[in-house]
């Protein structure tokens, strides 16, 4: 490390070096400021600082009044992206399948389009549409947002009685779904994101964006937010 790096750096360095490696479990407390200072013979500030970053980057966990610990890393859940897709609620029905019970909260309500969606569907900004805010738990525990965005021509507000499939109520309109892409990336959460998900510092969140086409025209497009320290997408593609 250059001699110019702050000196907390090698701190965090060090640190982040035996958890990665294997040497400072999951569960294994980390050492106190006083420890670092005499360890590292480094200031307490510059302790303070390697114990707040090494928590930003969700490497470890602050517990009050007992110092911090190795954040625990749980094992991946696969959530196929592909397997009911002609399913009313495709993430309930994939992890059911798994062997976990799936409860979900959901609202529905009229908006405009505005620019990025309006893009997305090929429509004009104050075009009328549908938008459902979804929020899935595991287990009681969050697992994942989705905001679907439809023709409201299309998609009346739902209620508890047409829970259909997308790809069902617009063949009941006489369109058929011929394609749905999905474009996956990660980014920072926003705070309402962290709240809900109940993330931990320094945890990325899978951001797919998914939209229903009919031949050249897109139908309906979501924004689904995954925690990315819990799951993993898996794609299975027919040859």
């Amino acid at each position: 490390m250059a001699t110019s790096d702050p000196v907390y750096l090698r701190v965090v360095e060090d640190i982040r070096r035996q958890i990665i490696d294997g040497a400072l479990p999951p569960g294994a407390p980390i050492p106190s400021r006083a420890q670092l200072t005499r360890k590292y013979q480094v200031g307490e500030t510059a302790a303070r600082h390697a114990l707040r970053v090494l928590a930003s980057e969700g490497l470890i966990i602050g517990r009050v009044g007992s110092g911090h610990y190795v954040r625990e890393r749980p094992d991946l859940t696969s959530l196929h992206r592909w397997r009911f897709l002609d399913h009313p609620t495709p993430l309930v029905a994939d992890l059911q399948a798994q062997g976990s019970r799936v409860t979900w909260d959901w609202h529905s309500e009229p908006v405009e389009a505005g620019p990025e969606i309006a893009k997305r569907l090929r429509l004009n900004e104050s075009a009328p549409l549908t938008r459902t805010r979804y929020l899935y738990r595991t287990d009681g525990k969050p697992l994942q947002l989705a905001t679907s965005y439809e023709l409201r021509e299309f998609a009346p507000l739902h209620t508890d009685e047409d829970r259909r499939s997308l790809i069902s109520r617009m063949f009941a309109y006489g369109i058929k779904i011929t394609e749905v892409v999905e474009s996956v990336h990660t980014r920072v959460p926003r705070p309402v994101e962290s709240d809900a998900l109940a993330l931990a510092a320094g945890v990325h969140v899978l951001h797919v964006e998914r939209t229903h086409w009919a031949g050249d025209r897109p139908v309906e497009t979501s924004d689904i937010v995954i925690p990315g320290d819990r799951f993993r997408v898996t794609y299975s593609m027919p040859v």
